[in-house]
C-alpha cells in the first residue's frame, strides 16, 4: 500500500477552503461523500471559479462538466 504523505497533499491541494482535511484525501472524500457531496478538488480540476463558490453538489458539478 502506497503512504499519504499529508505535507505534500496539503501543499498541492487546489482547495481554497481551508479544513482540517486539507491534505488528507481519504477523510476529506469520505467526508464530502457522507453529505451527498464532491470535494473542492474535484471542482478545482473544471474551474478554480467553480471551486471558489464552496458549492460542492453533484448537479452543480455536472452542470460544469456539461457545459464546459
Amino acid at each position: 500500500m502506497t503512504e499519504c504523505n499529508q505535507d505534500q497533499l496539503r501543499e498541492t491541494c487546489p482547495c481554497t477552503y481551508n479544513s482540517s482535511r486539507r491534505g488528507k484525501c481519504c477523510e476529506c472524500i469520505k467526508y464530502h461523500l457522507s453529505m451527498n457531496e464532491l470535494p473542492g478538488c474535484v471542482f478545482a480540476k473544471i474551474s478554480k471559479q467553480a471551486e471558489k463558490t464552496y458549492n460542492r453538489d453533484f448537479e452543480y458539478f455536472a452542470h460544469l462538466v456539461l457545459n464546459k
